[in-house]
């Protein structure tokens, strides 16, 4: 089975907005909803975890309920980072009865222009391998630098690859790698195929797009609300 984990725990205070980014109303609905509607309309999914606070459940839960999703659909509460919360939805599909070989697709809700190619592709990567992340290519030059911001090393550009959501796991093994590891260590993770990797999991770069941007800034969210106007 395929559950999807849609992660809508963040502040985003990067987008000077007075609620949380993935609330904000485009065209009368909440970006979170875009990126729900593309795992319902992927038609690839068997159930649905939302983690997101309590005080905004209601909110999200009567658009959800408007949706006529067949699949179950279950909430789960964010924690102190991005991973505890990604932690609280797998033991949430675990407590829900989900099998170790389940996998769990995880996405961000600012993320509403991922497609169905997209889902696709991850879910394919996680099954041929333990993980799967979309990813896109680089397009410019990386310098890094690691004193006086000078140029140390510039990495070959055809190695390297922008991570995107979703992510898909293997439902038992993401959960143990979490269950082996204390609240510190979890609160020290940047990125879950990063985590994944660093515990001795094999991830795939699956298929991203330029399209699967997420919502991060005003400009940001000004190119998503033209894009569903022009859609419209």
């Amino acid at each position: 089975m395929n559950i999807a984990i849609i992660l809508s725990g963040g502040v985003g205070t990067r987008m000077g907005a007075n609620i949380p980014k993935q609330y904000i109303m485009v065209a009368e609905k909440p970006v979170i909803i875009y990126s729900i509607e593309k795992f319902v309309n992927s038609g690839s999914i068997d159930a649905y975890i939302i983690a997101l606070d309590e005080q905004w459940k209601d909110f999200v839960e009567g658009y959800v309920s408007k949706m006529g999703i067949k699949e179950p659909v279950m909430y789960s509460a964010p924690g102190e980072t991005r991973e505890h919360t990604i932690y609280n939805a797998l033991r949430c599909a675990k407590a829900y009865g989900y099998a170790d070989d389940d996998i769990v697709i995880i996405h961000d809700a600012v993320r509403p222009m991922v497609s169905k190619e997209v889902i696709d592709d991850c879910l394919q990567g996680c099954r041929d391998y333990d993980a799967a992340i979309a990813t896109i290519d680089v397009k410019d030059t990386i310098y890094m630098s690691v004193a006086d911001n000078c140029i140390t090393d510039v990495p070959k550009r055809s190695t390297l690859h922008a991570g995107q959501t979703p992510e898909a796991f293997k439902l038992g093994k993401y959960l143990k790698i979490h269950d082996e590891r204390t609240y510190e260590e979890i609160c020290a993770v940047t990125g879950g195929a990063e985590f994944a990797c660093r515990c001795g999991l094999k991830v795939y770069l699956s298929k991203g797009e330029e399209i699967n941007f997420k919502l991060t800034t005003p400009e940001d969210l000004q190119r998503f609300e033209q894009i569903v106007k022009e859609e419209k």
